[in-house]
This record gives structure tokens, C-alpha cells and sequence, in this order.
């Protein structure tokens, strides 16, 4: 899952050169997600095998990840192919809609019976955590579709992958939640590394990009003619 995942931006850099204002592509944009890939790989060299049993989910995750990304891309950048919707209409649309397959599951489950004992047994802090936690999911997707109106797909996706190991290591040398191994610990500075080299391959491409729109501009104003 970690490495596959990291290999999700190549998938759209691929369909974003057909967008209506295409992704500009360079050799370093291309090397840092190569970087984080390696990165990856070296990281999961050192854990646990149990088969590929489910790689089949594997795919689907990253095609139903990949897709969202680019869908949202499309249709919130202005230099694309944006809805009339605004930022809030757009959050309250994604966590409606994200709400209909979750309650078709808890029908299955028979998870609606639980409801009123799980709600019987709240503590006044169970409900202020219940609370928090709406709060943030609700600012985490507000933001989500924030950066994505910013930023392309791609980008979108090496800033999730690379902000999974930045995660690793606050677990791992903050919180003292997890160990790595020295290979892990490699790999994943590798692949945070790899983000960062993304990020600034993106911003040459950006300046290059401002500069030569800057030479395109004249250098004198044109006056309209005035009629005597």
C-alpha cells in the first residue's frame, strides 16, 4: 500500500496533460517522485509480508484516490473547468454524499440498533471528543478542497504521500508510538525528501512560467486613439 500509493502521481501526470490548461512536466518534477517511490520501497523492505491477498484493494483504493483528485482538480481550478459552487457548498455536497455508502453498510452490519446504547453510554467528554472530532473533519475537508482549487492533482497526491511519513516520524520520535528500523528510518527521510524536491521542482516551473508571461507583456501601454 505505501509504496503503490506513491507510484499514484505518475497516474495523473499522465491524464492531467489532457486537461484544458495542461501540467507542465520537467526531469526534476519527475526525479522527486521517483525519489519518493524509492523511498517508499526502502521503507516497506523491512516490514512484515503477508501476502498479496489484498492487492486487488490496493488497486481500487488508489484508482478511487487518483480519480477524486483529478475529478476535483477539473472542476474547482479556475484555469480549468470550474462549477459555479462555492468552497462550502462543495464541503456539505462531498460529506452528504460520502454519507449515503456508510449507511447502506451500517444497514448491512445492523449497525443502526447499536446507535442508542453507543449514545446512552456517552460521558459529557465523550460527547466534547465527538464534537471535536466533527469539527476537524469538517476543516480537514474545507481545506482539502482548498489546496486541490490551488495546487494540481499531482501535487495533491505527493503532498498526501509525503505527509504520511512526516506522520511515521512524529510517531516514531515524538509521540514514541512506533519504531523503525535504521532502513525505515532511511527510507522514509528519502521519501520526505523526495516531497520536498517536488515542491521546489514546482516552483522553478512556476517562476519560469511568470517570467516568460512577463516578457510577453509590452513594454508601453496601448492608448486608445482619441477623436478630435
Amino acid at each position: 500500500m505505501v509504496v503503490f500509493r506513491t507510484l499514484s502521481p505518475m497516474a495523473s501526470l499522465l491524464i492531467e496533460r489532457f486537461y484544458p490548461d495542461p501540467l507542465r512536466l520537467s526531469a526534476p518534477m519527475l526525479g522527486a517522485i521517483a525519489t519518493m517511490a524509492a523511498g517508499a520501497a526502502l521503507y516497506s523492505s523491512a516490514m512484515h509480508r503477508s501476502g498479496f491477498g489484498g492487492i486487488g484493494w490496493v488497486f481500487l483504493n488508489i484508482f478511487f484516490a487518483v480519480g477524486d483528485r483529478l475529478l476535483q482538480r477539473l472542476m474547482l481550478a479556475k484555469d480549468q473547468s470550474p462549477v459555479d459552487i462555492s468552497k462550502t457548498g462543495i464541503t456539505v455536497l462531498n460529506n452528504l454524499e460520502g454519507m449515503l455508502p456508510l449507511l447502506v453498510v451500517m444497514f448491512i452490519k445492523s449497525e443502526f440498533a447499536e446507535i442508542p446504547a453507543a449514545v446512552a453510554s456517552l460521558t459529557a467528554g465523550g460527547v466534547a471528543w465527538v464534537v471535536c472530532s466533527c469539527l476537524v473533519g469538517v476543516a480537514i475537508s474545507y481545506t482539502g478542497i482548498w489546496a486541490q482549487s490551488l495546487i494540481s492533482a499531482t501535487s495533491f497526491l505527493v503532498l498526501v504521500n509525503a505527509n504520511k511519513f512526516v506522520i511515521i516520524f512524529i510517531e516514531a520520535f515524538c509521540l514514541k508510538t512506533k519504531s523503525l528500523t535504521p532502513i525505515q528510518g532511511v527510507g522514509a527521510i528519502v521519501t520526505i525528501l523526495g516531497g520536498v524536491l517536488y515542491g521546489k521542482a514546482r516552483e522553478a516551473i512556476e517562476k519560469e512560467a511568470r517570467a516568460k508571461q512577463a516578457e510577453r507583456q509590452p513594454l508601453v501601454a496601448k492608448k486608445d486613439n482619441c477623436k478630435v
